[in-house]
């Protein structure tokens, strides 16, 4: 009897060592989560020109050389309403073991609220100096309880504060430097469900001890992974003016890497019907435990182009680049050294295009105009349902009213087509991760509005 005891304690020992693929999967910075929403007066032209417009003190963000241009003391206030709808249509998924299929999710996104603000003073006639705060990255998505694919993501959330010192200097008088310090935090969140029976299943297999899938059907375990850090980074900027009505801005942001630190936890099922040892396998495995995770935010390129036409037009263009490919995967790793989950991502290398315009029609108003192709960092065959990114084509409107000589009011809007998405978390069919997860299969229809304000007063 003491014999077969052990013998039994080493098979579940072995099956619990063969559970790591029902750990909470995809707990991972999703693709297409940079904010580009720092600027009222840059919506309205989709960011067209944003390292040489330097209109106004938001142009500290995307060319600190532009705060040159400023010959007074100004501050900046924006706030901005993002919108997306992300819905996804199911195309042949299929349950996970001892699972009901489940919804489709619902509307999984959210009304996110994106504020900055901005003051820029000159020092001398080639002297200007600035600080910004506002917020570069993030990301809520939230789907139905129940839904199809809820072993693979819940809810994610991605939060980050910027703050951005920076100086000018004017060697020439027609070409300015800038070089700015970047204090980033950031705090993520990542929930998602795991399928408890089949982790009781599979370990009784491994194991060899018999249970009845009914009694243990229909089982889950809610995991959530929360961590945050904060890092340093840089940004340097040209701006050049080729002469009395055209310049020329080329913009740089550094990478900044982070080591979030955080906690992993699960609420396992309270008295699940299953064999006490294979229950103490499984909760061993699903236990509390400090996790720690490395990533590489992107760097950001951007090089523009500014002209004013007559005394009524200016045109804008603008080329961004973004260095997503230093997120190759994000793997959060347990205090005891062994790994949680590893989520591929391996994104690529983006760009987005923009084009602008201004109009004066008089003295107090101007309107905006703009449109932008923006390229999405996710492949497909690494698409997951934390924010199932597609290319995207941007279309946006603003208005400017000059309320007197240091008071203005932009008024920004914005609509962002995002190209269907299809999505398959399992195109081999292998049958463990089925088990396991279920196979999210089907495509994504989504689409973000835009809605902006911003005061600007100069002192």
């Amino acid at each position: 009897m003491e014999e077969q005891a052990r013998i039994t304690r080493a098979r579940v020992a072995r099956a619990a060592a063969g559970l790591a693929l029902l750990a909470p999967s995809a707990v991972a910075l999703a693709a297409g989560f940079q904010l580009n929403e720092n600027s009222t007066s840059g919506l309205g032209t989709a960011f067209a020109s944003g390292a040489a417009a330097s209109e106004d003190a938001t142009t500290l963000w995307s060319n600190a050389a532009g705060i040159s241009r400023l010959r007074s003391t100004q501050g900046a206030v924006a706030v901005h309403l993002v919108k997306p709808s992300i819905k996804f249509g199911d195309q042949g998924s299929a349950a996970a073991l001892g699972q009901p299929l489940g919804g489709n999710g619902g509307d999984a996104g959210g009304v996110n609220v994106v504020p900055n603000g901005y003051v820029v003073f000159p020092i001398n006639a080639q002297w200007s100096a600035g600080v910004g705060l506002n917020a570069p990255w993030g990301l809520v998505t939230e789907y139905d309880e129940g839904w199809v694919g809820r072993f693979q993501a819940l809810k994610s959330s991605i939060q980050t504060i910027n703050l951005n010192p920076a100086v000018s200097w004017k060697p020439m008088s027609n070409l300015a430097v800038g070089l700015g310090l970047n204090f980033q935090y950031i705090k993520a969140e990542f929930t998602n469900q795991v399928n408890y029976t089949a982790a009781i299943l599979q370990a009784a297999g491994l194991a060899g001890i018999p249970v009845n899938p009914v009694d243990v059907a229909g089982l889950e375990t809610r995991a959530r992974v929360e961590g945050s850090d904060s890092a340093w980074g840089w940004n340097a900027g040209l701006l050049f003016d080729i002469d009395a009505n055209s310049r020329v801005g080329l913009s740089y942001r550094s990478p900044i890497k982070y080591k979030i630190d955080g906690d992993a936890t699960f609420q396992n099922p309270a008295a699940p019907l299953a064999p006490a040892p294979l229950v103490a396998a499984v909760n061993a495995q699903l236990a509390n435990t400090a996790i720690t995770s490395e990533v590489k935010l992107p760097a950001i390129v951007n090089l523009s182009y500014f002209r004013t036409l007559n005394s009524q037009w200016d045109v804008l263009a603008d080329a961004q680049w973004t260095g997503w490919s230093s997120i190759k995967d994000l793997t959060f790793v347990r205090s005891n050294g062994s790994v949680l989950s590893s989520t591929p991502e391996n994104f690529k290398d983006t760009w987005k295009f923009a084009l602008g315009a201004h109009y004066r029609y008089d003295a107090k108003w101007t309107l905006r105009a703009g449109v932008a192709l923006d390229k999405s960092p996710v492949q497909t065959e690494f698409r997951t349902p934390r924010l199932p990114d597609a290319d995207r084509t941007w279309l946006t409107a603003g208005v400017q009213y000059k309320l007197n000589p240091q008071a203005v009011l932009d008024f920004g809007a914005g609509y962002i087509w995002v190209k269907d998405a299809a999505i398959d978390s399992n195109p081999s069919g292998a049958p463990a991760a089925t088990a396991a997860f279920g196979r999210l299969r089907g495509s994504y229809d989504a689409n973000v509005v835009l809605l902006s304000g911003q005061f600007t007063y100069t002192f």
